[in-house]
């Protein structure tokens, strides 16, 4: 029996999953970072710069961004100014031709073509694996976790910034109505897209929360998994060792 999984509130089987996220990223990939701006009122750039703080960069990594979109995260892992090699991946080429565009100048970068859920590297290659507002778009994002683990050196480090859930039931219903209003009008006046972020909505309220992805990373074999709140959790950064 096939497994279904949500393409928002609907049940889809895998392939269309994939396919129907990456229709939604092809098509919103010229505003994309725009798009960021308005909906979080520019607060996406505080946050990926303390989740590029808590990966706790160090000289002559091997650092993999997985979703890398249009290079976002690796433009602030390059701001600090240290020796590393970074490997950006996205399964979606336009989002990633975004990233080329905005990184063209930045050496000691490498660009892939690729999925989350079957990454081709070698076992134990990673000193870092950092994926940020991706792992909700990801098809089956269990088997995604299980892939970071396998690419991870032994002493290697899982990081993830998602949405998650508000800790304040007041914050959580107001948030309730701004993305289920306000985000899909925004999509339609400046990406002339509304359903792609109808489905931004969508995902975000059938993601897990803080303590089921916490579970998920520890099932999965990460060690001294621990989760940092961020807007009273609706956004929150995930981290976990590999100690084996």
């Amino acid at each position: 029996m096939k497994k279904n999984y949500n393409f928002g509130y609907t049940k889809v089987n895998s392939k269309q999953k994939t396919k129907l996220v990456q229709d939604v990223f092809s098509s919103v990939a010229p505003s994309y970072d725009i798009m960021n701006d308005l909906m979080s009122l520019g607060m996406h750039r505080l946050w990926k710069k303390r989740f590029v703080e808590t990966v706790d960069l160090k000289e002559n990594e091997i650092i993999l961004d997985v979703g890398s979109g249009s290079g976002d995260i690796a433009s602030e892992i390059l701001k600090e100014n240290l020796p590393t090699s970074l490997y950006l991946l996205d399964l979606n080429e336009e989002m990633l031709l975004e990233g080329r565009k905005r990184l063209k100048k930045e050496k000691n970068i490498k660009y892939f073509i690729g999925n989350a859920e079957k990454l081709n590297f070698e076992n134990n290659f990673f000193d870092k694996y950092t994926i940020s507002f991706c792992l909700r778009n990801v098809t089956d994002y269990l088997i995604s976790i299980k892939e970071a683990y396998r690419v991870l050196k032994p002493g290697g480090k899982y990081c993830c910034l998602e949405f998650s859930t508000p800790k304040s039931s007041v914050i959580s219903s107001s948030y309730k109505i701004y993305k289920s209003k306000i985000i899909p009008l925004l999509g339609e006046i400046v990406a002339k897209d509304k359903n792609a972020y109808n489905y931004l909505s969508e995902s975000i309220d059938l993601f897990p929360s803080q303590e089921e992805l916490s579970k998920n990373l520890r099932d999965c074999g990460f060690t001294k998994v621990e989760t940092i709140n961020l807007f009273n959790g609706i956004v929150a950064i995930h981290t976990g060792y590999k100690l084996k």
